[in-house]
């Protein structure tokens, strides 16, 4: 699961609710020895998680909520197909060394594997690529298809599924990326449409905060 930490104000400030609460923006902010502006931020940030609650002319108090159930619910409410990326895919046939340039090229970590259907058919790692090169082999005679991990021994989800299940699977299976299956133009239903990697959950939630 993909781990968020308050800074440190932010937890002086839920801490300062936590004892003193309901206490005013500019008290905590006289607390810190800080401007009520310079808190603004942070203020906003933990009451649209859910951490702090406001209530007009009474003030700040904790809610008992802690930024772990927040980020969950966000998740939660996310599908993967809002946030996943364009997959980077190539056919069985082709050689393991125009896998590893396309690999660089597109700047990814995983290659998917699909058949004239983009129907997925395996996926290959940079540790997949590592292992094959160490060997002596002729890498630009050597097919993709030899390498990859088969389906259906390959972890996907669908564009349908939420967020938070793509982040349990990635840190269940210590994966760092994985496809997605849908329907593309009404086409077949396990079609490969994306990819879901760690930096698509964590912009998630690098876009809570105002």
């Amino acid at each position: 699961m993909v781990i968020i930490q308050l800074s440190k104000r932010q937890e002086d400030i839920v801490n300062i609710a936590k004892e003193n609460g309901p206490i005013t923006g500019e008290e905590i902010a006289s607390t810190l020895n800080l401007a009520r502006a310079t808190l603004r931020p942070d203020l906003s940030f933990l009451t649209m998680a859910g951490v702090l609650e406001a209530r007009p002319k009474v003030g700040y108090y904790y809610t008992g909520k802690g930024i772990s159930n927040v980020i969950g619910e966000v998740l939660k409410q996310k599908k993967v197909n809002e946030i996943q990326g364009l997959p980077v895919a190539v056919n069985e046939e082709t050689s393991v060394y125009d896998a590893i340039v396309t690999l660089f090229l597109e700047d990814v970590g995983t290659l998917f594997v699909v058949d004239n259907q983009n129907i997925l058919k395996g996926v290959v790692s940079r540790k997949d690529f590592l292992k094959i090169t160490l060997g002596d082999n002729d890498l630009n005679k050597l097919p993709i298809g030899i390498i990859m991990t088969r389906s259906p021994n390959v972890i996907t989800v669908k564009d349908s599924d939420s967020a938070l299940l793509a982040a349990k699977k990635i840190q269940e299976f210590q994966i760092d990326c994985l496809p997605v299956l849908g329907k593309d133009n009404d086409k077949i239903d396990d079609e490969l449409v994306g990819r879901i990697s760690k930096t698509h959950l964590i912009k998630i939630i690098a876009e809570i905060d105002i």
